[in-house]
């Protein structure tokens, strides 16, 4: 049974066809990403999965049941939970308080502190800067935050919009870097990334999105050597 499943969809905004009938799945345990170029639809796609846009044609299925007409509450609920293109940490709390925003749907309030010690295990700098407020952040410490504000609501299926976007070459190595070890702790994810080449390494499964359809998809490892995907995206054949 696939984690995630997305059938034939359609999301207008007004006259404009943003997705054109997209299907894709998320297999338990996967790294899956999306790559395209701006416009293509990627965003589109997360923001209909996560219940933040309305969507005009086919089903979303998420670990089998429909949530297609689920609002984002309740599909936050349910174990999948997305962290937005721009981080979007909220200004005038803590680092601290960001984080616990993040478990605010949780029934299981007792396992909270465990959770909030493997956060700042896996980012030191978070704890260092725990009672700063979030706002005052570099980019690449708001990045960590908004990833771990979104482990604190124990996922089963992350979603990241653009992980490494305004960042310094250094500080995306490090981001990438943390979203295998995410993978590696159980958690599956869907990437959205404009880096294809750093997206591509990171994944087990990938899909090429072009004006709202899905035109190539395989294992990344596969789509990394297509001649058109490394023309496309990757700056030319490899060397």
């Amino acid at each position: 049974m696939s984690l995630l499943e997305v059938k034939d969809l359609h999301v207008h905004y007004g006259v404009i066809e943003a997705l054109k009938g997209v299907s894709i799945k998320v297999e338990p345990g996967q790294i899956v990403t999306l790559i395209g170029a701006n416009g293509a639809g990627k965003t589109s796609l997360m923001h209909a999965i996560s219940g933040i846009v309305k969507k005009t044609g086919g089903e979303i299925l998420f670990q089998d049941n429909s949530i297609y007409k689920s609002n984002p509450r309740s599909i936050v609920s349910s174990g999948l939970v997305q962290v937005p293109e721009g981080r979007h940490v909220f200004p005038g709390l803590s680092v601290y308080e960001n984080l616990m925003m993040g478990a605010y749907l949780r029934k299981d309030k007792k396992n909270l502190p465990d959770d909030l010690k493997k956060v700042y295990e896996r980012f030191p700098i978070l704890e260092k800067r725990k009672n700063q407020d979030a706002s005052t952040l570099s980019g690449g410490e708001q990045q960590m935050l908004a990833m771990g504000r979104a482990l604190m609501a124990r996922p089963s299926l992350l979603l990241l919009d653009e992980p490494s976007m305004g960042l310094a070459p250094i500080l995306v190595k490090e981001i990438f870097s943390i979203i295998s070890d995410i993978q590696k702790t159980g958690t599956t994810i869907l990437l959205v990334e404009q880096n294809a080449r750093m997206a591509l390494s990171v994944a087990d499964y990938a899909y090429v999105l072009e004006t709202g359809k899905v035109v190539l998809e395989g294992p990344a490892a596969e789509l990394a050597k297509s001649e058109d995907v490394q023309n496309a995206y990757l700056g030319g054949s490899a060397k």
